[in-house]
């Protein structure tokens, strides 16, 4: 494995989005954004200081948040609609299924503190079924940065991108290892790196976890490749069937339920196109708990000692 990867310093996702919203906005006036009382959590105040008359503090009305959303968008206007993952999914499932997914409405979808990272909050407010539920709406892209700088990349690239889309980051600080200077391609997967005997599809916060996880692999001499799944929906199936094709055998890491995540989504195509073992490294149908972000990722097994142990058992299968 030639691959380096340097942690530049640990930031947050979230802060990426506030920074690439900010950058967005700068170039194009028709972005607006939209926050349900939540503005400093998002990381939105840089763009409503900048912007005042292109920002709406609705409140704590996530619902009535999407519908002013998608009626900016039939006027011609990006917005972007800001809040926590659990609120802007579960909470305004119809809304957003009505009047951005089934309406096709250009409303970007921007969802903070997501997944079990979110730590302390604990369990009602640690969602870890939303790709699963905004995965299943037509027309909606799904993506899941995993670190500061991809997560500002995915902001600006939104901005251009027609459509809905929904982007999944978090609250925890994280290492920060993608280039600064990086394009961001919407449905194209990153392989990070190139290997032989087991491919490590990974998204958001467990791609730096599946780093580590390859690096200790080499030491016992498994080669392992690593694809970075930004983009959950749409997925990129070319690279998915090409890596299989290779590698024989697959480990899924997500900081998401196993139910409905992109582990289920790979090994559905598999399933039809390329029948091979797969391991799950997710969570298996429980909600979360309070505690901080590395205790959680140990206690639910998202952690890179997890992912080796996944890919012991998935090359016993091949």
């Amino acid at each position: 494995m030639n691959e380096i990867f340097t942690n530049t310093g640990n930031k947050d996702t979230r802060s990426g989005f506030g920074a690439g919203l900010l950058e967005a906005g700068r170039k194009n006036p028709d972005i607006m954004a939209l926050c349900a009382d939540l503005t400093g959590s998002l990381k939105m105040d840089e763009f409503a200081k900048e912007f005042p008359d292109r920002f709406i503090q609705c409140g704590i009305a996530e619902a009535n948040m999407i519908g002013t959303a998608a009626g900016l968008a039939l006027s011609g206007k990006i917005p972007f609609a800001g809040s926590f993952a659990n609120f802007l999914t579960g909470r305004v499932y119809d809304q957003v299924r009505q009047s951005v997914a089934y309406s096709d409405t250009n409303v970007k979808l921007c969802a903070s503190h997501a997944g079990i990272t979110l730590g302390e909050d604990g369990a009602t407010h640690q969602i870890m079924e939303d790709i699963g539920l905004m995965r299943m709406l037509p027309n909606l892209t799904v993506i899941n940065s995993c670190d500061y700088n991809q997560t500002k990349a995915a902001t600006i690239a939104m901005a251009d991108y027609p459509g809905p889309v929904y982007l999944r980051f978090g609250r925890p600080s994280v290492p920060n290892f993608t280039p600064a200077d990086q394009k961001f391609e919407i449905g194209k997967a990153l392989r990070m790196i190139e290997g032989k005997d087991v491919t490590i599809f990974a998204t958001g916060h467990l791609v730096w976890e599946s780093i580590v996880a390859a690096q200790e692999l080499e030491k016992i001499g498994i080669s392992v490749e690593l694809i970075n799944i930004h983009t959950i929906k749409p997925l990129d199936i070319k690279t998915v069937i090409e890596s299989v094709a290779k590698t024989g055998a697959v480990v899924c890491a997500e900081e998401h339920l196993i139910a409905g995540g992109m582990g289920e989504l790979v090994s559905g195509l598999l399933a039809r196109k390329l029948p091979s073992p797969v391991e799950f490294v997710a969570v298996d149908d429980m909600f979360g708990q309070s505690g901080l972000p590395s205790e959680l990722l140990k206690e639910y097994r998202l952690d890179s000692g997890s992912i080796v142990e996944a890919v012991k058992r998935v090359i016993v299968r091949k």
